[in-house]
């Protein structure tokens, strides 16, 4: 079975930008990300940090509502 990757902020909001979601703002060190849909908003806040913590990007990807193998690598 394959693992979560290793990935940066920025590695994380591209893929959250390919599949709907905008930066909507950066409240220190957090971007915010939203994606609205029919009768509902989606927001997922990241660390920008270097490096996101395995716990982290499995919480990213719970809020989002993406497939985690989209995080795979």
């Amino acid at each position: 079975m394959p693992r979560l990757g290793v990935f940066s902020a920025r590695d994380v909001c591209r893929i959250l930008q390919a599949n709907g979601f905008e930066k909507v703002r950066q409240a220190g060190s957090h971007i915010i990300m939203q994606k609205r849909e029919r009768n509902e908003t989606r927001t997922v806040p990241i660390p920008n940090h270097p490096e996101i913590a395995k716990g982290t990007l499995k919480s990213v990807i719970n809020l989002s509502g993406l497939d985690a193998s989209l995080f795979m690598k």
